[in-house]
């Protein structure tokens, strides 16, 4: 039971001097919702307010502690707090960081009053065949993996087309690619066939930004001089790489192949690997990635293979924090709440290395 205890102790001061380097530039009310918000989603397992209370302990009434905390995320997210959160992870990260850029949905069914609820896309009920649409909000993350692999997110946003002001999914998607290229310089942005977009190709380019991106299958590519589906080109040639692979809990045999094409969006050189033996139909992943060897392919596909990690992270965000839970209504709230899920999440994965680096000492 000591031992226990010694625990949970060590533990709370680890999440408070984690919580403190994050808020260090705000008031003491604001550095102390912070903790309040860290320590209490970690301990509930919830972002629910009521939840995050009952860990807290406070004297005063719980509808007093609840009003407080929603005050406080009405205001939005602290530019102070983002900042140091954004310096700390980029301690995290290795020198040449790969990026990932995924959507989400929230799903609220039965909301009401929340604001500028949209209809999204239920990826949960969804499938081929059918497009199941539900109330709920946009969301667009961007992951940076940390040197032990970790997905750690460095822009999150819950958005929707309900929106005063709102211009498109695309300017969201192309704000989480900026802030990627100016916390690290230069990246290699890893997307799924999503984001086959010629204006994604374009602002990439214009960044100065390396990228992954899987194509679709009606993506046209210029090849000896002449415009040819991508999928010609993929069913002329076969895999002479071999490259073992283990994707989502299974060991696969894959096998790769290269050729260097041109995009529509800019004429530019870049290559085309293709990936056999994973799916159905081979994967065909773009990259303006120097290739001179096989293991550049390798790497390539390593690179989109490792994109498994946000789905992770997706999930773990929704399951071990009941993210779609949540019961603030404006959406500046449901942000600033998203925000510290964000904080959280960092928080393990920080824990996570520590506790793998102590293990090699």
């Amino acid at each position: 039971m000591t031992y226990s205890t010694t625990n949970t102790y060590t533990l709370k001061r680890e999440i408070l001097t984690f919580s403190n380097k994050i808020s260090k530039q705000l008031s003491k009310p604001e550095r102390k919702f912070s903790a309040d918000m860290t320590y209490g989603m970690l301990a509930a397992g919830s972002c629910l307010l009521t939840d995050i209370v009952d860990q807290l302990h406070e004297h005063s009434q719980k509808v007093n502690s609840v009003e407080r905390l929603t005050k406080h995320l009405n205001k939005g997210i602290p530019a102070e707090s983002q900042k140091s959160y954004l310096s700390f992870v980029r301690r995290m990260v290795p020198k040449n960081p790969v990026i990932h850029i995924d959507d989400s949905d929230v799903i609220k069914p039965g909301g009401r009053s929340f604001e500028a609820l949209g209809l999204v896309r239920d990826g949960s009920k969804s499938t081929d065949a059918k497009t199941v649409y539900q109330k709920g909000y946009h969301v667009t993350e961007a992951c940076v993996l940390t040197n032990n692999n970790h997905p750690v997110s460095i822009f999150s946003k819950i958005h929707s087309s309900k929106e005063k002001n709102y211009t498109s999914a695309n300017d969201v998607t192309f704000s989480a690619m900026e802030r990627g290229a100016a916390l690290f310089g230069k990246a290699t942005f890893v997307m799924d066939r999503g984001y086959d977009d010629n204006k994604m190709f374009l602002k990439l380019d214009a960044l100065k930004q390396d990228y992954v991106i899987r194509l679709k299958s009606n993506r046209k590519l210029f090849y000896h001089n002449k415009w040819v589906m991508a999928t010609e080109l993929r069913n002329r040639r076969k895999g002479k790489i071999r490259m073992p692979l283990y994707y989502k809990g299974k060991t696969h045999q894959a096998y790769l192949s290269h050729v260097k094409v041109q995009i529509t969006a800019s004429k530019k050189d870049i290559y085309l690997v293709l990936v056999y033996g994973i799916a159905e139909h081979p994967m065909m992943l773009a990259t303006n990635k120097d290739i001179r060897s096989k293991e550049d392919v390798i790497a390539v596909a390593k690179h989109y293979f490792s994109r498994w990690k946000i789905e992770e992270y997706f999930r773990c965000k929704k399951q071990m924090f009941r993210f779609e839970n949540f019961r603030v209504r404006k959406l500046s709230a449901i942000n600033a709440l998203n925000f510290y899920i964000t904080l959280c999440m960092a928080f393990l994965a920080h824990i996570s290395m520590k506790s793998e680096t102590n293990a090699l000492l």
